[in-house]
């Protein structure tokens, strides 16, 4: 029998305990006075009426309008607490969701759609909510409601109650086949809603490509190809849903039927008074709204369930980089950084990346990476953050292994910029403090002035202006050297530099260069090259080939005695060449 994902929810609600014991107890009471009410009527038409006494009449009506009384108020309170309960839960549950994708690695998120797991924060959580504030309380409701009915049914005539009892056999059975079928639908549905959601994210991210290279159509026919299989899908759930609830609907009118025939044979024998068969009748069309109702709470509960399957399977994913027990913290670096034996590969992949790489930087020195396109430049690079660990040997910084720091201590020394900048839906200064929120107001004009991005003073609102998502309203160049500047706000101990200045001109680059070699001067540097000119901020220079350190030294000495070498930046400046060129 398979596990009940949704059961783990549980903890979610633990807070509320006591809302729930209210809700829970005042749909007790509800359903008390519901099934109390036919009784009134079978003692109103067996007592008074019979007799003609309409005084005793009076205070059968005061105590049903007392009970009515009740059961409404009893309601309003009920769902007040339940939407409140509900929407805690949602909120509570997507919060911890989001914390949980920032601690795992980049790997699982290179591994995953990023639509599945929006549509896992969003449209699955909800699902899980609008169950928690509706679905679940009715199907208690239901479940003591029909028991209550049967057991009153065998106190009024107990023949005739079998009967009605018997015809709660075939509606077990076809809930529970229903449940196995409905189950594979829905999460095949969410699972394509989630493949619906990358590439909706995919197109809205990638439209100027798309319409660049006229690719509308194309991109627009695979979207619409998914839609229709959403569809699809979509129809056959319906489908098997719809004859689950005719049939569902169909036996309680039709035990209705046989109800009324053998309740008037039994009143004709006076087996049964007539008050008797009122309120025996009348508990039997109670029974038909929860028996319909059953099928689309057990449909909603399915649905609930498959959803939270999905979400736990992003809570059941450890990370892979944490904090080991007894982490080091580390208040402020010297920068020694040590690579020792360091060998890596992708999880799953077959390709080794580095193997055996030693490398030394010296605190306050600056170390270019240079290597051909695929050596494993950037993997190096990622490793000094931890963004990656390696799958072999060390990396140190202060002789510490990176893997005894705490993480949050390590980054807080470590300033990155990558050279594919990622910037956010926010303020040019919410960008820049993302890092660093401590940092003053002259940090953050130092750190501009540096990256030469003084540009960000002319936006509209200055540094306040939001520069929309991905930072797509600014040019490459703009962007980055927003994000150089973001990297050396904080004046970081350990400055990681990704090739972070291949979109800007010969001649900015230049003055950025001049401007940054102060601030390496002040920590320890590794520049990721791409091209030739960004060597000269470095002290020494190592190649980087096959995931092997071939060759270190001055960059002088390496053009003189390692061909390699000189081929790699040759080509490099060749690139960069015919890139100014189309500029």
């Amino acid at each position: 029998m398979r596990e009940r994902a949704l059961w783990r929810v549980g903890p979610y609600l633990r807070p509320h305990l006591v809302k729930i014991i209210f809700i829970a107890i005042s749909a007790l009471t509800s359903i008390a006075c519901q099934l109390t009410i036919p009784l009134i009527a079978a003692a109103a038409i067996d007592g008074p009426i019979q007799d003609g006494d309409k005084a005793g009449l009076i205070p059968l009506f005061v105590l049903v309008v007392v009970l009515a009384i009740i059961e409404i108020s009893l309601t309003y309170r009920r769902r007040r607490n339940l939407a409140f309960v509900a929407t805690d839960l949602e909120t509570r549950l997507r919060n911890d969701l989001y914390a949980h994708l920032q601690r795992l690695e980049i790997g699982f998120h290179d591994r995953w759609q990023s639509g599945q797991l929006l549509s896992r924060a969003s449209s699955d959580i909800a699902v899980i909510r609008r169950f928690s504030g509706f679905g679940a309380i009715f199907l208690l409701v239901i479940t003591v409601e029909v028991i209550g009915i049967f057991i009153l049914l065998l106190f009024l005539y107990p023949p005739l109650a079998f009967l009605t009892i018997f015809t709660a056999v075939p509606v077990l059975l076809l809930c529970r086949r229903f449940e196995r079928r409905y189950h594979e639908i829905v999460r095949s549905i969410q699972d394509q809603t989630g493949d619906l959601t990358t590439a909706i994210e995919e197109s809205a991210k990638g439209i100027r490509v798309i319409k660049a290279f006229g690719r509308g159509n194309e991109v627009f026919a695979r979207y619409d190809a998914q839609c229709l299989e959403l569809r699809s899908r979509e129809l056959r759930r319906v489908r098997e849903h719809t004859n689950f609830v005719w049939v569902l609907g169909f036996i309680p009118n039709l035990t209705l039927g046989v109800v009324l025939c053998a309740g008037a044979l039994a009143v004709g024998s006076g087996a049964l008074s007539i008050g008797g068969l009122v309120a025996f009748i009348s508990y039997v069309l109670m029974l038909v709204w929860p028996i319909e109702a059953l099928g689309w709470i057990l449909a909603m509960a399915e649905e609930a369930e498959t959803a939270a399957g999905r979400v736990w399977e992003v809570f059941d994913t450890d990370p892979l980089i944490a904090d080991k027990p007894g982490a080091r913290t580390l208040v402020r670096a010297d920068g020694e950084i040590r690579f020792e034996g360091v060998g890596f590969a992708y999880p799953g992949g077959e390709r080794t990346v580095l193997r055996g790489v030693d490398l030394e930087i010296h605190p306050g020195e600056t170390l270019a990476l240079v290597g051909a396109t695929g050596a494993g430049k950037t993997t190096v690079a990622t490793l000094l953050s931890r963004l990656q660990d390696p799958t072999t040997g060390s990396v140190r910084l202060d002789g510490h292994d990176l893997r005894d720091i705490s993480l949050h201590s390590l980054r807080a020394q470590v300033g990155f910029a990558f050279e594919e900048p990622t910037l956010f839906s926010a303020s040019v200064r919410e960008n820049l403090l993302i890092g660093h929120p401590d940092a003053t107001d002259a940090d953050i004009e130092d750190a501009l002035a540096i990256a030469q991005a003084a540009f960000a003073y002319d936006l509209p609102w200055g540094l306040d202006t939001r520069i929309g998502e991905q930072g797509l309203s600014l040019s490459g160049g703009q962007r980055q050297r927003l994000a150089l500047a973001r990297a050396i706000v904080g004046r970081p101990r350990v400055l990681v530099l990704d090739d972070p200045l291949s979109a800007l001109d010969v001649h900015t680059e230049a003055r950025v260069e001049e401007a940054l070699r102060p601030i390496l001067a002040e920590c320890t540097a590794l520049v990721v090259v791409h091209r030739p000119s960004t060597v000269s901020l470095a002290d020494r220079a190592a190649l980087l080939e096959d995931g092997r350190i071939v060759a270190t030294g001055l960059h002088r000495d390496l053009l003189a005695r390692e061909p390699r070498y000189a081929a790699i930046l040759s080509q490099a400046a060749a690139e960069a060449e015919a890139e100014e060129e189309v500029a």
